[in-house]
């Protein structure tokens, strides 16, 4: 029996409880909890490839797993996460309960893209739309955010509570995964500074917004990778 072939997706099925996990807190509105859920289910999610590499072990049924969890840890969380942020906020859009079921337009648009990336062979080496993991991400740092600085003035926190601004930001998301957007990759195959420039200013610049800003870094962290996406595709690839 060769173990080493069952590792990867044994990896990805822990991404997959931490998912299961973080839909729980976001069930009881720990938000924290499952961001750090999340967190840890991307953190598995990126090893269970790595080892499959590094053993040789890739295979179709490894590639299928991998999405399977991904649309729990990334694709159910973030949506049930705006769910609640719809029931949370304001009565822009009316007073139907059918309304805060609209969060989950970023379920439906993580599935197509998770679907459609399984049979992308452009994705080799850099992401075509936002990968799921960084919207997940985004997502739930809002609503982290916006229970940090429940108790302030903060601006910020008007517009994550208005259904209108939630709308405009749940059919952003389902359209960023799935855009015709190039989005470098953050894997590094060759260990020097020349080939992996972007990634290393893209990390340092990310790591000093997170120790300066803390959750609040998140989204824009998100935000600054899909511009510096953008600038690298209109100029410095030329």
């Amino acid at each position: 029996m060769n173990i080493k072939k069952h590792i990867p997706n044994l990896i990805t099925l822990i991404n997959l409880f931490c998912g299961c996990v973080a839909v729980v807190y976001i069930s009881q509105a720990n938000y924290e909890m499952a961001f750090y859920m999340v967190c840890l289910g991307i953190f598995f999610d990126f090893f269970d490839g790595f080892f499959a590499r590094l053993f040789k072990v890739s295979s179709p049924l490894g590639l299928q797993l991998d999405s399977l969890a991904d649309m729990v840890t990334s694709g159910v969380a973030p949506g049930y996460v705006m769910y609640n942020m719809f029931v949370n906020g304001g009565h822009q859009l009316g007073t139907s309960p059918l309304i805060p079921f609209l969060g989950f337009i970023i379920t439906l648009g993580s599935c197509y893209r998770l679907a459609n990336f399984n049979i992308d062979t452009r994705q080799t080496d850099s992401f075509i739309g936002l990968p799921t993991p960084a919207n997940a991400l985004f997502i739930i740092s809002l609503q982290v955010v916006l229970d940090m600085y429940a108790d302030s003035s903060f601006f910020i926190l008007e517009l994550l509570t208005n259904q209108w601004v939630l709308l405009i930001i749940t059919l952003f998301s389902a359209y960023i995964l799935n855009a015709e957007i190039p989005l470098f990759a953050l894997k590094i195959k060759k260990f020097n500074v020349k080939d992996n420039a972007l990634q290393i200013v893209f990390l340092l610049i990310s790591v000093v917004l997170v120790l300066l800003l803390h959750y609040i870094a998140i989204p824009l962290i998100i935000f600054f990778y899909v511009l510096l996406s953008i600038i690298n595709n209109l100029f410095l690839k030329k």
